[in-house]
This record gives structure tokens, sequence and C-alpha cells, in this order.
């Protein structure tokens, strides 16, 4: 049942469509009575009509309403609204702590005397399970099964809490392992492009399918025209627990796109340029939408690919408008014939329509693309953004290589591989992923993968034996177009066997590389590459025995697992000798558009996807035999190492205890600029040595049962301990020293960050990190700001935040501060020797100044100038309670 506001301005209209009637709340009604909304952005009008639908004078005002108007007038405002997307989407690595928060919270609900079944999600929830595959097998025909069994054994404690919550909790549906990855199950079958829902009055009501998820590449499926984006799990839970995502007015950049692609180009080198020219561009925490006349030339499939990388490129989301080629790819996936004519005629009477004569929106800025000038392109070493052409990609990585990597005189030493007949050496590729939802959704890149396999296998090339190849398809139609036109077979024969469906390479699950070539990697000190078709390349995210790595186009992959290293121009050299001993180039082995479009034409059909999404939550037999325990609460075991009772409600009374002034803090660590969430939040594999390995052995875990962090993230005392423990972060208290260690100032001694952590907690000292420019980026969320809390920190002071990250720091109760304008940790001359004192945190006004005073080591005294970065009054609201779990919780049991 849909909540639906007083509509004081008399908006709701009926609308029917092949005989069926359903309510709407009119855009064109609201405009008569508010000003034109016609040169609105799509995304804007999206936003509008949510907050006409949900006006009642209280949360969302005719005011509000207003603002969106006025925006019109200089595409910018600093007006806050409260929205309220239709439904939120999970995957498990972040989906699983959320769950983990509501049974906890069942449990606190049940100490403060209420009932524990009010707590439900109140709008739609579907986690998919889609994180927790390991590419431990592959290059075989059985590694997508061995894969698979070795995920449930890994995962089983995991499952049975998650089954738990399928049961338990209303309006949350699970999709179980080996499916798919959330974004494509979400484009292909969950998204509806326009949602409907009952009213109170009985009345079917439609509007704008619109979605917040857990993983930041949620933007994805606004190639569908569903206006969507990542948030943190402390987000999504206050989301489906029925609180208005608090969000300023946004920004919207209009981005223009004319002519076609030329011949070759594929959809990653698109968005590989797209992402470079938005990042120039600068577009953190504002909507892009795409326009103009080069929309038509792109498939629905290239526009998912787009929108997809909207985290990579800075954007909140990636949005474009519902026209034909939405409908088209609706129907080729197999949506209901109703809900297609549904989408058109809701669209064509709201305005949100596009045809190809629509008059351009009005936007804050705008920049523009000739789709004919893309060329070949990857993204690397280690920035998704720091896009390289193909041409120049073997200069440009000997440039790293001599620049920053190694000396000249090393660079071409080659190492024997023990038990192999090849050796190993600087630039060559050792893994070759075909993963993640950028490319995965898109037909055309993974057939255009495929001809290329088929093409090199006939000529009698194969992978290099270093390489580590694998397929991980987003869906399991792509099995089903592979099969029937089958490419499949020719894919295997270059070693890219099916080993999952799911997320692997792209977020370290990448598995181990064979023990000989690791050993061969880290006892020579070699900078191995990887080449992988997804959208994050972050330096250590990959693997941790590879330095360089590479995004790059599904076929391009292929072409990489042949060639064996970044260090051959493919555009000029030879990729191999054929069979007929002739050298084999990259043009004779590239397929043409015509020969792609034909085979995706000939294999792709809607009877596949309404195959595979008819009985999508059963899972297999795997899935069906995991036994359920507990009732409306969750029955905890105590000797879990995958899922425990948080402490968040430890205590927790209905009245909040006063915020106090932060005095005597300590620095726990003093950052320089692009500290990513991936850095700060534990994600990847568990080092023994560290302090959550340490945890892990006095549990009696085997090392070789250790697991990865992401799967790990239902345990609090694994995660904190993983908290900036990444072995590629540099903390300026230790200088020359890579991965989680900091300096425990009173006593000198050098610890890993969560052993410094606890000790100063046992001292009774409170804790702040300092930080530089776009503190937060990356796509890690919630254990990022979970954990930074759990280790005692009470702010964190940075030159500036990612949108997300900052909203997560005030969601767990942490006061962001924001360095005033030419002001940083430089120019205040911090060392870490300092003690801090914040004053006046228990009266703190959004965006107000707030003055840092601090002590220095010879006893002198400093201060600094910040922003409180507690950006609305609904952000302060929820750090006054002690963060948005408390203060939902206080709500629902009041």
């Amino acid at each position: 049942m849909t909540a639906i506001g007083q509509d004081s301005l008399g908006t709701r209209r009926t609308l029917t469509v092949d005989g069926k009637a359903y309510g709407y709340y009119s855009l064109e009604v609201a405009a008569a009575a508010l000003g034109d909304l016609s040169r609105l952005p799509y995304s804007m009008k999206v936003l509008f009509e949510n907050l006409l639908r949900f006006e009642d004078g209280a949360t969302v005002k005719v005011e509000d309403l207003k603002a969106l108007v006025a925006w019109l007038g200089s595409g910018k405002s600093n007006h806050e609204i409260n929205y309220r997307p239709a439904r939120v989407l999970m995957q498990d690595f972040t989906g699983v702590p959320c769950v983990v928060d509501l049974a906890a919270m069942r449990d606190a609900m049940t100490a403060l005397g209420g009932d524990p079944q009010k707590i439900n999600p109140l709008v739609p929830v579907d986690l998919v399970i889609d994180h927790s595959v390991m590419v431990d097998e592959f290059g075989t025909p059985q590694a997508f099964e061995d894969n698979m069994d070795l995920e449930y054994a890994r995962n089983i404690e995991r499952y049975e809490f998650l089954r738990w919550g399928s049961s338990a909790l209303k309006g949350f549906r699970v999709v179980p392992p080996g499916t798919g990855i959330c974004h494509q199950v979400n484009l292909e079958y969950l998204a509806q492009a326009v949602w409907t829902s009952e009213a109170a009055d009985g009345a079917t009501i439609a509007y704008p399918d619109t979605v917040v998820g857990t993983d930041s590449h949620t933007t994805m499926v606004n190639g569908l025209g569903v206006l969507g984006w990542g948030v943190g799990g402390i987000e999504a839970e206050a989301a489906m627990l029925g609180q208005p995502v608090s969000m300023l007015i946004p920004e919207v950049v209009g981005f223009k796109l004319f002519g076609a692609m030329p011949e070759g180009i594929t959809a990653t080198d698109l968005v590989l340029t797209v992402t470079q020219m938005l990042r120039k561009k600068g577009v953190v925490g504002r909507f892009v939408e795409f326009y103009g006349p080069g929309l038509d030339a792109l498939t629905l499939a290239d526009r998912a690919t787009i929108a997809n990388m909207a985290p990579e490129y800075g954007a909140t989301c990636g949005f474009f408008p519902i026209d034909e080629a939405t409908l088209d790819y609706m129907r080729l996936t197999g949506r209901d014939p109703a809900r297609v004519a549904l989408v058109k005629a809701y669209c064509q009477a709201q305005g949100l329509w596009r045809e190809s004569n629509t008059p351009d929106p009005i936007f804050t800025d705008t920049l523009e693309l000739d789709l004919g000038s893309v060329l070949p392109s990857l993204a690397g070493p280690r920035r998704p953004q720091d896009k390289v052409l193909l041409s120049n990609a073997a200069p440009a990585f000997e440039g790293e290589l001599a620049g920053g990597y190694k000396q000249a005189e090393t660079m071409d030493r080659r190492v024997p591989v023990t038990g192999a007949a090849h050796d190993i050496g600087h630039g060559d590729v050792v893994i070759a992923a075909i993963t993640s939802c950028t490319n995965t959704s898109n037909p055309n890149v993974l057939v255009a993968a495929g001809l290329v396999a088929r093409k090199a296998h006939a000529l009698g090339l194969t992978s290099k034996p270093w390489v580590k190849t694998s397929l991980a398809p987003g869906s399991k139609v792509v099995t089903d177009y592979f099969a029937k036109s089958g490419l499949q077979a020719d894919l295997d024969a270059m070693g890219f066997n099916l080993v999952g469906y799911g997320c692997t390479t792209c977020i370290g699950n990448s598995g181990p590389l064979p023990e000989p070539i690791s050993d061969a990697i880290n006892g020579n000190d070699i900078v191995a590459a990887s080449v992988l078709s997804g959208n994050r390349n972050f330096e250590g995210r990959v693997s941790p025995d590879v330095r360089a790595n590479y995004l790059a186009s599904p076929p391009l992959v292929v072409a990489y697992a042949i060639a064996g290293s970044m260090r051959l121009d493919l555009t000029t050299e030879a990729l191999g000798i054929g069979a007929n001993g002739d050298p084999v180039f990259l043009k004779d082995i590239w397929p043409t558009n015509q020969e792609v479009a034909a085979m995706v034409l000939s294999s792709v059909t809607a009877e596949m996807f309404r195959a595979r999404y008819d009985n999508v939550f059963d899972g297999d037999a795997r899935w069906q035999g995991i036994k359920v325990e507990g009732g409306a609460t969750y029955k905890w075991n105590p000797s879990s190492t995958y899922v425990q009772n948080p402490p968040y409600f430890e205590g927790m009374t209905m009245t909040p205890q006063p915020t106090q002034d932060i005095i005597g803090a300590r620095p726990l660590a003093i950052f320089a600029d692009s500290i990513t969430t991936d850095h700060i939040s534990p994600a990847g594999s568990i080092k023994e040595a560290s302090p959550a390995g340490r945890y892990l052995n006095e549990r009696q875990v085997a090392r070789a049962e250790f697991n990865s962090y992401g799967a790990r993230r239902g345990n609090h005392e694994v995660m904190m301990r993983g908290t900036f423990a990444n072995i590629r972060i540099r903390n300026e208290m230790v200088p020359g020293v890579e991965g989680g260690v900091t300096k425990h100032i009173p006593s000198g001694e050098e610890l890993a960050i969560f052993d410094a952590a606890e000790r100063y907690k046992a001292e009774g000292t409170p804790l702040v990190v300092v930080a530089g420019k776009e503190y937060g980026t990356g796509s890690s969320r919630d254990w990022a700001a979970k954990g930074t809390t759990l280790l005692g920190v009470r702010a964190v002071i940075a030159e500036s935040f990612e949108r997300i990250h900052r909203s997560n720091l005030v969601g767990m109760g942490v006061l962001p501060l924001q360095f005033a304008e030419g002001q940083d940790r430089k120019t205040a001359g911090l060392d870490g020797t300092e003690i801090f004192e914040i004053l006046g945190v228990a009266d703190l006004k959004p965006r107000q100044t707030v003055q840092v005073g601090f002590t220095r080591a010879d006893g002198t005294h400093g201060n600094f100038e910040t922003l409180c970065r507690i950006d609305t009054e609904q952000e302060l609201g929820y750090f006054y309670a002690g963060g948005i779990l408390p203060y939902v919780l206080r709500k629902l049991a009041a």
C-alpha cells in the first residue's frame, strides 16, 4: 500500500489504459497552479512528482514544489527536500548488515517494551545474493559448480540468516545465489519504469519507478529511465523503515550526445570517455542527464552501461529519459505487455516521454560529445577515470613502470615460474576477467567477446599460460544466448569458462592466483597487471598480487589474455602466431559491428528472459535445503563468525543522552587526498597477521576458511578490525609505511589502527581522523562509517567529502567537518601529535562554522576554521539521536 499526502493542489487524476483505471498525480495540473514545468530536466520531473504525491504540509510542503519550479531560473537551489523512493535494492555484502541491523532492532524493540514485528520494511526491498562467489576454480567445465559449492560452504551461516529474513520480514524478498548481479536482475526484471501500488482508498496509483540501493552502481537502472542511486546501508535502512531521504535539490548537468559510434567502437570505449569528461567537468553531488540526437543511436544496454558508471564519474546518477528504446527493451526482457502500455501512456500524460524532437530541458550546466569521435580505450592502472587510448596503452604503461614502479635497469627482467615452462615479468597480464555489471548487461560487447574468441580459436591462438581467465556474467540469460550462438564453446577454448553469476574480480573476489605465479610475483617484486571488464580498478582492490589494473571492454579482455602483456601494443604488434605460422593481429580477430548485431539479433530472445525470471526467487536445491532458525526475532548464534548482534542499541533509552563536546581528542590517522571508502572499509582477503585474522584464529577458524571481509560484513567484530586496514593506505603519522598502521602518541608505539583505537578507548581518549580532498569516494559504503564510529572516532576533518560517505558518517553519529577554503592539515601544521578540542557540539546548526582548537606537543596552541557538514535539519536529528537507527527505533517504539 502506498502512503500519499493531502494533495492540497488537487492534482490527482485518473488515467485509463487498456480498460484499467490508474490514479496519478498530474504534473500538468500542478503546473497550472505553480508555473511551467515543461523544460525541467526529466530527472527533476520525477523528483517533482514524488514531492507532489507525498505533499502533506509537514514532511513535504507546497513550498518544496515551488522551489523546484524556481530552480528553472538558475539551475541551482539550496532548498532541502524529503524524497521517498518506491523501493530499495540490496546486494548481499551490504544487505546482510542491513538485515542484521533490522534483527537487532527487533531485539531492541522488545527490550523497550514494544512489538518487534513493527520492525519491517515499509517499502518493497529486494536483496540479490551476488557478491559472495569467488573465482577459486577457473578454466575448466566444472569451475561454476565447484565455485558454487565453495560459496555455500563459506557462507552457509549468512545464507541461513538471509533465509530467516526472507521468511520473518514482510516486504523483503531474496534472489538466491547463482542467479546474477543485482543491477542486471534489477534492469532485466525488478524495475518496471512505472510503479503501481494500492492507495488507502483502494485505487491503483501509478507513479515513476524509483529506487535507492546499497550498491553505488544502483545507478545502472537510470538507463531504463528509473531514477536511482546508491546510498549507504544506513540510509537504505532508514528509507525502508519509512524515513525520507533528505537531500538538497540537486544541480543537473546536461550531457548532449550527437552522431553515432564508429565501426569497431564499443559501449565500454564510450563510457570510459564519458567518465573522463565528467570527472574533468566536476559533477560530484550533481545529477547528470543525457539528451540530444545521439540517444537515438544508443541501445538501452549502451545507456545502462553509461548509467552504471555514474559513481566513477562522480555523479549521483546518470539519467536517460523514457522513450521507444525503453519500451523495446522491456518487450525484449519479457515484461508484461500491460506494464509496457502503462509506461508509455503514463509518461506521455506526465511529460516524461522523450521524442527525437522534444525541446531540450534547461540544465545547470552542459557539455557535449560527438559519438563519432570515440576511440578504443582502457582505463588504468589505478583509477576508472584515467582513460588511456588503446594505441597509447603500452607506452603509457612503460611510463608508469619507469616513473612510478621500477628503475629502468630492472624493467625487462623476467623470472622463472616454479614447475612451469614459462617465465613472468613486469606488465604481464595475470588476470583477464569478463566480469561486473558494467558490461555484462550488454549483449553487444559480450557477443563481441565471444566472436573475438571464435576468430582467435579458429586461427590457433590461445590465452597465455600465466593468465587467470574467467567469465562471470550478470545474468543466466547470457549463458542462454552464448549457448544458442555457440560462442560459449569458443570462449571455453580460450579459458573463459563460466565461473559464476555475480560480481567477482571487480570487487576483489578474483580468488587466489596459482601459487607458483603468486610466488614469482611476490618473491621478485614483479609489477603484474589485470585487465577486467569492470568499473573499479583502485589500487589493492582486484588482487593483492596485482598492482596495475585496467578496465577494458570484454572483447579487449579476451585480446589481452591472448597477448599476455600490457607492454604489447595491440594496435601495431601481433597478438601471437597462428597455427599456420603467420602473425595474428587484433584487426584479424575483431568483429564488425554488423557481425555483432546479426549475432545478437539471432541469439537473444524474450523467451530466454521470461524462462529465467519465472522462478527467480526459488533458487537451486542447495538454497531450498537451508533450514530457517528463529521466529519474530532471530536466534543469534554466539559462536558464529559471520553474523553477530551489533552493539548499536546497547543501553539505549527512549530519551537520547546529551551529545558531549570533543575534548582531549587524538588523531587516529592523517590522510592525504583521495582516500576512498575502499581504503577505509574492510574489503578483499583477510591477512592472518591482521587484527581480523587474529580474531578468527582465536576462534579456531582455519586460514583457508577466512573468506573475505565482504562475506563477513554481518560480524562487526571482524569489520571494525579491518577498518582502515587496506594494504595500500598511507597514514602520514607513520611516513614511509603502507597499510593500516598508526602511532599511539602517548607511548610512541606504531600499532595496527584497530589496536591503537582499542588502547585509546581503554584510556578514555576520543579520536578524530584528518584528511585531504575527496574523502570517502568509492563503493564500500556502510562499513566505512560503521567501522569509523566503532573505533571511537567522534569527528572526521577533511578538505572535502564524497556525498554518500559524508551522509553515512552523520548517520552513525560521527561529525563531518570541512576545512575552510584555503585551509588544510598542512596550513595548520598538523603532524599527528596534537590534542584536539571541538566545542559547541551539543548546539550545532546545519552548515555552521566550527572552530577546531589544538595543542601541539610543545604546549603551544593553534586553531583552524571548519564548516559543519551536517547539511540539513533532518541529519541534525539523526546526529543528536546517536545515529539514524536509534532515531528510527525510538520513533517506532513511541
